[in-house]
Parts: C-alpha cells; structure tokens; sequence
C-alpha cells in the first residue's frame, strides 16, 4: 500500500474545494427554485428550500409547450450525436496518417483548423440554411455543426497513439482499409469516441440561439431555446383569463426562482447521463491529447 504523502493531501484538499465550488452554485439554484419569491427576494435562502414550494416547476411543465420542447431536444441531441460521431470517426482516421501515406494530409489539416478560428457569419449563415430549404426544420440546427473540429483533433490524435503494427498485420492478413478503420481503431477507441459523444450531447442540449435564428414555429424550438425566452410576466390583462389557482401560482414566482428552475430542468438530462460516459472521460481526453 502507498505511503499518503503531504502531497496527496494538499492535491486532494485543493481538489475537494473545486468541487464545491462547483456544487455550492448548483445547491443554491435549487434551493432557490424550491422556495417561495418573498424569501428567495430578501436573500434568505442559501443550500436549503425556505416556504418549500414546487410552483416554480408547476409553471414550467403546465406550459402546453415544454413537452413538446424536450421532445424536439431529444430528437436533437440523438440525430445530431449520431451525425456528428459519425462524421468525427471518418474524418479523424485519415487525418492520423502521415503526410508518406496521405500525402495532402496538411493542407486538409490546415483547412479543418482554419474553421475553428473563422466563421462564416451569422448572417451568411442564415442566407445558406434558408437558400438551402432548411429553415424550421431540425437539420438546421445539425448539419451546420456536423463536424466539431475540437472532437476530431482529440480523436485524431488518440487514432495517431494506436500502434502501427496493428494495422500492418491487419495488411498483411488482407485486410483494406475499412476493415481496419473499423475492426481495430474504432473499438481501440472506445474511451475517446466516447468523449466526443459527451461533448456532442451536452452541445446539442444546451445549444438555444440557433433555434431563435433558424426555427420560428414555437412547436419545433428546443428545449434550451423554450426555456431561454420563457419569462415571468404578470399583468391585469392576463389575469381575466386565468383561474384562481393559475394567479395564486403566477404571484407565487419570481424570476429569481423562475429562472432557478428553468437552470435546474436543463442540466437535469446531462447530469442523469453524465455518469455512465464520466469512466472513459478522462481516458479520452488524456489519450487524445497526444502532440501532433
């Protein structure tokens, strides 16, 4: 058994204090999203509910348009992590092999970075999604980020750690290129493709300004973007259509604990998948930052 040196110590105090810097924002949200407007108002609330209350939520799911909205998210975040696994696997392989096999590997190198440092713009990017039919459709919110360049160097690099003599006995027992890509790189590769997924997924759910720009029907929006423009407005005109418990509920919000919830329903999804993808994240990450 190793001996626990002071440095361990001090690495896991350090450690242990990031990780509450990172929970203390994230019990406080909940608390304040459980709690009533007048305590959460006056600061009285800090890591536990004050006047326990769930209309915050109650308000969120009773819109007729958040299920409609979490479902267009999951139809999101499936086709687009599927589209983007897919096109970071193919791209990311050929771009591991040196410039003797693959002899315009830097100029292709070069043109794959360039796009991580410059961008179309959003108005010539709306000009092509329109001219393209692709308004209001949930491809428009896909193919424009079909290939994550950060996820392809991370797998492009992990690709370039693989021994060579994998793949020359591969060769030499006939086998073409597919065959190898797919039969030994890609599961070698599990803990890194695993990663870009994570990535692919948290970017696809959290992501809402592409649906304000490319999607204008309210039932196609996703959920980040339903919840981004929804908003605690409260005036005589609305109250004549509501039923008493509707008012009782909107007076009992604030934004304050609007917005609380509406933090806490969108991180909700990633934290319940984050756990089964966390084993290989590290791995990923550290085996795809090899030097080019």
């Amino acid at each position: 058994m190793r001996k626990i040196t002071f440095y361990d110590v001090v690495v896991n105090i350090l450690l242990s204090l990031v990780a509450l810097a990172c929970l203390i924002p994230l019990i406080n949200s909940l608390a304040i999203s459980l709690s009533d407007k007048t305590s959460a108002a006056i600061g009285r609330v800090s890591f536990w509910p004050v006047n326990f209350t769930t209309v915050s939520y109650e308000n969120i799911v009773k819109e007729g348009r958040f299920f409609a909205a979490f479902g267009v998210s999951v139809q999101r975040v499936l086709l687009g992590a599927i589209t983007n696994v897919f096109l970071i696997v193919l791209t990311a392989y050929p771009l591991s092999k040196d410039t003797k096999v693959f002899r315009q590997r830097n100029i292709y190198i070069w043109f794959v970075v360039a796009t991580m440092l410059f961008s179309g713009g959003l108005i010539p990017s709306f000009i092509l999604i329109k001219s393209l039919g692709l308004l209001d459709s949930l491809l428009a919110l896909v193919l424009p980020g079909a290939v994550p360049v950060f996820s392809v160097i991370i797998l492009m690099n992990f690709f370039k750690g693989i021994p060579k003599s994998l793949e020359e006995a591969a060769i030499m027992d006939g086998a073409n290129p597919l065959i190898v890509h797919l039969r030994i790189y890609v599961p070698l590769s599990l803990p890194s493709i695993a990663t870009v997924t994570l990535f692919s997924i948290v970017d696809h759910w959290n992501s809402f300004f592409d649906g304000m720009i490319f999607i204008n029907t309210n039932l196609k929006k996703p959920l980040a973007t339903y919840i981004q423009s929804l908003t605690l407005k409260i005036n005589i005109q609305q109250f004549q259509h509501m039923k008493p418990e509707e008012i009782v509920r909107k007076l009992a919000m604030s934004d304050l604990t609007f917005n609380s919830a509406k933090a806490i329903v969108a991180m909700t999804p990633l934290l319940i998948i984050y756990p089964f993808l966390q084993k290989y994240f590290v791995t990923g990450i550290v085996m795809g930052a090899v030097k080019e």
